[in-house]
């Protein structure tokens, strides 16, 4: 019987990262693979490109899988085809590959949901049809399912149906949120998916439109009500969702909570929906924690539906952060576990684990550097800045000026310099994942980047690091940082 055959891996890097990578895959050892590690010629790692493997690259005729470093640039898939081995991205922090070979936790799926995302346009009424269909496609980016066109009180909306018209023309399903019974019918007449909300003294309104209705009770908190209008839909088979309405921290939140626990207590196949807006803006707070929490619940009590908003300027990211929530719980509740390490985008202000590298380590590194050029890392015991001449560290970034040899006609070197100490110590402040040249990750807080705008970022760097290269040339070994706190000779 012939054996499977064992992978083996090539692993590119660059000259500083090399003995840190033979490290760690040595430490993983038993490996259901076998490997090699090249240097292709470049000292940061993150320089490699595509471009340059395909160049640098020969002798691949045992080579099964070819892993590069997380920040390599260019298109992967064409050098896998132009190559002819499959070439992927590995972990971005070199410490992570453990993970990445399944070694800390299993691959976890968040592609699949179970909770709908209704995103509300609170203002319609009050703008144009191209600004509720520019605010619709941002919110299908962020993942809404639905668009809810938010009529104000005493506020006319003569464009009510032309909005619908437009947003199911580009491909929207459509819900129209109002307490106004004209305004509902003619939403529902204009053919809008969804009507927010009915009560009892207003079902009349669902015999006349198809509309799919959301029931509410008839006055706050009046259970009754909402369980009458229930039943009758129930018992003609028509589809809704039901609502008991989430109520504001000191203003009955706790009782309202009991209210949708009740209602799916009382009504286990019903759809329901919540309203989670009166919690994320009217707290004080960052919204990713609010949200986690509010998923968990709804989670637990097997809810089918959220009305986000995005009304207060703090509450910008809530589609976005509603849409993580919902897969992160999902996947949790599938696998019965904690929803905890499948994904830190809800983690915008820290991190599980902000700092990679002890001091020794740090210093480690420091003695393999044999040019001029400052390399910054963050752990508890502060900034450390470091380059062939010596290595200092402070919990302040003034301290370190002293240190530095920052000539006045080097502008595009103090300036950078200025920007990488700034993200250093916002890192060590927070708790956050420093690395130099990146910028820092505030989960899914963070407005998403286009492919453009990351090319784009990535030549400044490098054109940046070009203009550094050039200032370095003329200074002399000892020179640029003088260490005196902290100063490692090489041994």
């Amino acid at each position: 019987m012939n054996k499977l055959k064992i992978e083996n891996i090539l692993f590119l890097t660059g000259k500083l990262a090399q003995k840190r990578l033979e490290r760690i895959l040595k430490e993983m050892a038993p490996t259901e693979f076998t490997y090699e590690i090249r240097n292709i010629g470049v000292s940061v790692a993150a320089l490699m490109t595509a471009q340059m493997i395909n160049r640098r690259i020969k002798d691949l005729e045992q080579i099964d899988r070819i892993i590069v470093p997380g920040l390599c640039r260019g298109d992967l898939s064409i050098l896998s085809k132009e190559i002819g081995i499959p070439c992927v991205r590995g972990t971005v922090d070199m410490k992570d590959l453990p993970t990445f070979f399944g070694r800390d936790c299993k691959p976890v799926d968040l592609s699949k949901h179970e909770v709908k995302i209704f995103a509300e346009i609170v203002d319609a009424p009050m703008v144009t049809i191209d600004s509720i269909l520019k605010r619709a496609e941002q919110y299908r980016q962020d993942g809404a399912n639905v668009i809810d066109i938010g009529c104000l009180p005493d506020t006319s909306f003569p464009h009510l149906e032309d909005a619908i018209k437009e947003l199911h023309q580009a491909g929207f399903k459509v819900s129209v949120d109002s307490l106004n019974e004209d305004e509902l019918l003619r939403g529902g007449k204009a053919g809008a998916d969804y009507l927010l909300s009915l009560k009892e003294s207003t079902l009349w309104i669902a015999d006349e439109v198809s509309s799919t209705p959301v029931l509410i009770p008839d006055r706050h908190a009046d259970m009754k009500s909402l369980f009458n209008a229930i039943e009758k839909f129930s018992s003609i088979g028509r589809t809704f969702y039901a609502d008991p309405i989430l109520d504001p921290i000191h203003f009955g939140f706790t009782e309202s909570i009991i209210r949708y626990h009740e209602l799916r207590e009382k009504y286990p196949d019903i759809k329901i929906i919540m309203g989670v807006g009166n919690l994320t803006e009217l707290t004080e707070a960052d919204t990713t924690g609010i949200n986690a929490i509010l998923f968990g619940l709804i989670s637990e009590m097997n809810l089918n539906a959220v009305l986000a908003t995005e009304v207060s300027a703090h509450c910008r990211s809530a589609v976005r952060e509603a849409d993580i929530a919902r897969r992160i719980f999902y996947a949790a509740k599938k696998d019965n576990s904690l929803p905890k390490g499948l994904d830190g985008s809800l983690l915008g202000m820290h991190e599980r684990r902000p700092f990679q590298y002890d001091t020794d380590e740090i210093e480690e590194f420091y003695r393999d550097v044999k040019d001029p050029s400052y390399r910054i890392q963050v752990n508890e015991d502060g900034i450390h800045v470091y380059n062939r001449d010596g290595i200092s560290a402070s919990m302040n970034p003034f301290d370190l000026f002293p240190e530095l040899d920052l000539l006045q006609e080097d502008a595009p070197h103090a300036f950078y310099m200025g920007v990488e100490l700034a993200r250093a110590q916002i890192a060590l402040q927070l708790g956050k994942k420093y690395m130099q040249d990146e910028e820092l990750d505030w989960g899914v807080a963070t407005n998403r980047r286009t492919e453009e705008q990351k090319k784009e970022d990535i030549e400044a760097t490098h054109n940046m690091r070009e203009l550094r290269k050039q200032s370095n040339e003329y200074k002399s070994e000892g020179s640029t940082l003088k260490a005196r706190k902290k100063r490692i000779k090489q041994k």
